[in-house]
């Protein structure tokens, strides 16, 4: 298996195709298998490089740093594999990995995907949302608790794409019964807490300041990142865009994944 050693843990990566490099760093409920529609198609253009997060998938935290390290990590692991510059494609939890390396390090990213994500930006932009917008947001969140159900695909996906929706949690499963074990909602609480510390979280002068072009892709059923507050994560960044895709839900990679390539291949090719 490819493993970079770095920070002090085996980091488990993939590389597929050649030319210039992508980096796909997926979410709490992913691994480096989540991107199965992205690598065939971006690979026949791109360098394609997936990896595990820390404790994730087969990547073991080993110091127990956690979501801490996410965005350091990657840049030891491009380092590793003698990256300079790339395009970073985040989705979810994968956005706060991606958007913390592009802060730190903005010279080495061309182009930023945030995929159903406002990761590492929460507390900025729940500060700049109306009361009404956090009313809607917190309707959204209260329904998705009293269903009991967490739901990163739309609501229907399941009946329409049943062998789809199968492999969706197969792959969470390797989290959870592969070598690291994931316990995964002591990892999420660790990682709102990097995303509301004013010390940890991405400040609006710092997001502001970021001239790398950015791309927010949203679903319009995302009940975990609602597009109302995508919208306003879109909005601390100069010249950021957005693309929201009718009936999807938190995973449009997934769900709609010719949709989510053709978009992402257009916004690389406007990066220049």
């Amino acid at each position: 298996m490819p493993q970079a050693s770095v920070n002090g843990i085996g980091l488990y990566y993939e590389e597929h195709g050649k030319g210039f490099p992508v980096v796909f760093a997926h979410g709490a409920g992913g691994n480096h298998l989540s991107w199965w529609q992205q690598v065939p198609n971006f690979s026949r253009r791109y360098r394609s490089i997936t990896f595990d997060h820390r404790g994730w998938g087969l990547s073991v935290d080993g110091p127990d740093a956690g979501p801490a390290a996410f965005s350091d990590d990657l840049r030891a692991l491009l380092d590793h594999l003698e990256v300079e510059r790339c395009f970073l494609a985040g989705q979810s939890m994968g956005g706060l990995t991606c958007l913390g390396f592009a802060l730190a390090q903005p010279q080495r990213v061309r182009g930023l995907v945030m995929a159903n994500t406002f990761a590492g930006m929460r507390r900025e932009v729940w500060l700049a949302a109306s009361e009404e917008q956090r009313g809607a947001a917190r309707g959204i969140w209260d329904r998705r608790r009293a269903d009991g159900v967490k739901r990163a695909l739309a609501r229907d996906f399941a009946l329409k794409h049943r062998e789809r929706a199968f492999l969706y949690k197969q792959i969470r499963i390797l989290n959870e019964c592969g070598p690291t074990s994931l316990q995964t909602e002591s990892q999420v609480v660790r990682l709102r807490a990097l995303e509301r510390a004013p010390d940890t979280a991405a400040s609006r002068e710092a997001l502001a300041a970021l001239r790398t072009p950015v791309l927010f892709i949203g679903g319009e059923h995302d009940e975990v990142m609602p597009v109302s507050l995508m919208e306003i994560a879109r909005s601390l960044i100069p010249s950021a865009r957005m693309t929201v895709v009718p009936g999807a839900g938190h995973s449009v990679y997934f769900e709609e994944p010719e949709i989510f390539n053709r978009v992402v291949l257009e916004f690389f090719d406007s990066c220049g």
